[in-house]
């Protein structure tokens, strides 16, 4: 990456910028999740190198400028998985899952931090709701049961419908009902994104079968009738 970054290098790797790089760290990310869910080692292998790059990338930028290395990336968080884990590399005894996580919860609390850090705000809405749903539940602040989550998206329902009715609040009432399903999945276990995630997929699956329909009968979709797309979505389902 020195390399490629020196005034005799690559231009475009050259050009490129902290913020440049966002949507090329996004875009490896997600693609490094779909490798795990296809449960492809090989492609999964391929993706994480992919990442990797990102994280040399920005490193180098960063030690241009005088900040830090790519060293002083990996030599961090190795400093902080030692001082995390007293349980593995001391003598503090954490037995289960729930005992670690708050035990670093009363880390963050020592230095200083609000229990809601460290969940990005850049992160998807959907994960960032799960993510704080599961914090504010490591201090008590929760259902009771599932059902009474469940019980609060009927809530927001209404809501929604008198926001609807009124014609105000009604992005603010969606933002709440999507918040309280963030919050019934979490209480039964799942993850809401993944969840999202199988449905889309499922949903480009079902369509795939109209649009290759259509081209059998040589119609554009927007020529193709709506009762025939339905009929065709149904079968999908079977």
């Amino acid at each position: 990456m020195e390399k490629l970054r020196a005034p005799d290098g690559c231009p475009w790797d050259r050009k490129q910028t902290e913020k440049s790089l966002i949507k090329y760290l996004l875009e490896e990310t997600y693609e490094v999740i779909e490798a795990i869910e296809d449960e492809n080692p090989e492609k999964l292998k391929e993706e994480l190198g992919d990442l990797l790059l990102q994280i040399i990338f920005l490193s180098q930028i960063a030690k241009e400028k005088g900040f830090f290395t790519a060293e002083d990336v990996a030599n961090t968080i190795s400093d902080k998985l030692i001082f995390r884990h007293p349980h593995v590399f001391g003598n503090k005894k954490l037995e289960t899952p729930d005992e670690v996580l708050k035990h670093w919860d009363s880390f963050k609390k020592k230095e200083k931090k609000r229990l809601l850090d460290g969940i990005p705000k850049s992160s998807p809405a959907l994960l960032e709701a799960y993510a704080i749903g599961e914090r504010v539940s490591r201090v008590g602040f929760d259902w009771e049961n599932p059902e009474e989550a469940l019980e609060k998206v009927e809530e927001e329902m209404e809501e929604l419908k008198k926001a609807l009715a009124e014609k105000k609040g009604v992005e603010e009432e969606i933002g709440d009902i999507l918040f309280s399903v963030a919050n019934v999945a979490r209480l039964y276990g799942i993850n809401p994104e993944e969840a999202l995630k199988l449905t889309n997929k499922k949903f480009r699956e079902r369509f795939d079968k109209i649009e290759e329909e259509a081209d059998k009968q040589g119609k554009n979709l927007t020529e193709f009738p709506r009762e025939k797309m339905e009929e065709i979505w149904e079968s999908s389902k079977k």
